[in-house]
C-alpha cells in the first residue's frame, strides 16, 4: 500500500506511555501491583471533585460548555488574569500541538532543551518543523545556551520547569536573564505542569511575565498534584492575542462536561493539594534515602519524581515487573541508563525499594552489570 502521507509523519515515531497495571497483570498473571511511571498522584483525585461528578453524570446527554465559561473563570481570579488570557486544552499535550500547528511551519525552527518532554519534538516534527536541541547541563535547561540558539528561524522555545523526566528547575535570575536575552518575537512556552510540587523560593514566577508586550504562553494541568490525570484537563495563561489565535485551532467541546466540573472542585480543594505536596515531600526524602542505601545514583527534583540511574535499565525494568512495580525507562529521552520513578505513597516507595534491592542484588550476584 503506497499512502501519499508528509514524508516527516513518516519519520516519526509514537510516544511510548508508561504501562498500565492492567496490562502488567494481564500479562505477567500477578496481582496487587503498583504504578510508579507516569507521575500520578499517589493520593488520588480530590474527594470534592469525584462528588462534582457524581453530580453532574445526570447531564452527560448534553454537549459541555465550549467555552469552559466557569473553570475560565476561576482560573482568571487564582491568577489575576483576564478570562481572555486563558484556553482549556484536553491536557496540556493537545494544547502543545495547537501551539505548534498555529505556529511552526515547514522548515521553521522550535528550540528545545535535551532531555525536555518528547512531546514538544513531536508536535514540532509533525508540523515539518526543525528542532533546535540544546545540551543540558546538570541534566537541567541552559537557558543561556538556549536564548542564543534562537535565530530568526525560531519560532517558539519550549521551557519545562521543572523539566520532564529529570525534575530538574531553572531559578527567578537564570529566567529573568533569558528573557532580557531573547527577542520580543519569539514565542515562549514555559511548561509547569509540575509547579504545585516546588518549593524552592527561587522558582520564577512565568505568569508575571505573561502580557501584551511579548509572545508566551504558561502551561498547567489537573493531571499531576490535583489527581485528575484520567479525564484530561489542561489549561493556558498567555498572551491574549496568543490565546485568541491558537483558540481558532481548538476543536469544538475539547474539554467533556465531567471534566470540567471536577477541576472546578479540585482548583477549590486546597486541602487536598496541601495533602499531596506534603505527601510527596515526605516520599521524596524516603527515596533519596533508599537509592543512596542502594548506591544508586539520583537527580536532585523538584516535581513529584525522581531519576535514577540503575545502569542495565532493561533487566532492572523488567525484573521490577515481574516483581508487580512499574517504573518508566527513559531511553526517548537520552538517558539510556536511567528510570524514571513516581513518588508514591509511603507504603508503595517502600516496596520499589525493597523490590529495587533484591534486582541490584541478583545481578550483582550473578555478575551482570546493573
Amino acid at each position: 500500500m503506497k499512502l501519499r502521507s508528509k514524508p516527516w509523519i513518516q519519520s516519526l515515531q509514537p510516544y511510548p506511555p508508561g504501562k498500565p497495571i492492567e496490562e502488567l497483570e494481564r500479562e505477567y498473571g500477578i496481582r496487587g501491583s503498583i504504578k510508579l511511571a507516569s507521575n500520578e498522584n499517589s493520593l488520588g483525585p480530590s474527594p470534592k471533585a469525584v462528588e462534582a461528578m457524581r453530580e453532574a453524570l445526570a447531564g452527560v446527554h448534553l454537549y459541555p460548555d465550549g467555552g469552559a465559561f466557569y473553570l475560565r473563570r476561576a482560573l482568571a481570579e487564582r491568577y489575576a488574569v483576564s478570562p481572555d488570557q486563558l484556553l482549556l486544552g484536553n491536557g496540556s499535550n493537545e494544547l502543545i500541538d495547537l501551539v505548534v500547528r498555529a505556529f511552526v511551519h515547514q522548515g521553521d525552527e522550535a528550540v528545545v532543551a535535551q532531555h525536555a518532554f518528547v512531546i514538544y519534538s513531536m508536535a514540532v516534527q509533525s508540523q515539518g518543523g526543525r528542532v533546535v536541541t540544546v545540551p543540558a547541563v546538570d541534566y537541567g535547561h541552559d537557558l543561556e545556551a538556549m536564548a542564543a540558539a534562537v535565530s530568526d528561524d525560531t519560532r517558539v522555545v519550549f521551557l519545562a520547569n521543572p523539566n520532564n523526566p529529570t525534575g530538574t528547575m531553572f531559578r527567578r535570575a537564570e529566567w529573568e536573564r533569558f528573557l532580557a536575552a531573547v527577542s520580543e518575537q519569539t514565542l515562549i512556552v514555559v511548561d509547569e505542569a509540575y509547579a504545585e510540587y516546588v518549593t524552592d523560593p527561587e522558582y520564577p514566577d512565568a505568569m508575571a511575565a505573561v502580557g501584551d508586550r511579548r509572545p508566551m504562553l504558561v502551561l498547567r494541568t489537573f493531571s499531576k498534584i490535583h489527581g485528575l490525570a484520567g479525564l484530561r484537563v489542561g489549561y493556558a495563561v498567555g498572551s491574549p492575542q496568543v490565546i485568541e489565535l491558537v483558540n481558532r485551532l481548538r476543536a469544538p467541546f475539547n474539554v467533556n462536561s465531567l471534566a470540567q466540573c471536577a477541576a472546578l472542585a479540585a482548583l477549590a480543594d486546597q486541602e487536598h493539594v496541601a495533602r499531596s505536596r506534603q505527601m510527596n515531600s515526605e516520599g521524596m526524602r524516603q527515596l533519596e534515602a533508599g537509592l543512596t542505601d542502594l548506591g544508586v545514583e539520583w537527580v536532585p527534583s523538584a516535581a513529584n519524581f525522581i531519576l535514577a540511574r540503575v545502569g542495565d535499565v532493561a533487566t532492572v525494568y523488567e525484573q521490577l515487573l515481574r516483581r508487580g512495580v512499574i517504573v518508566r525507562p527513559v531511553g526517548v529521552y537520552g538517558l539510556p541508563e536511567h528510570v524514571r520513578v513516581t513518588i508514591g505513597t509511603s507504603a508503595e516507595n517502600q516496596r520499589f525499594l525493597e523490590a529495587l534491592a533484591a534486582v541490584l542484588a541478583e545481578g550483582r550476584g550473578s555478575g551482570a552489570s546493573v
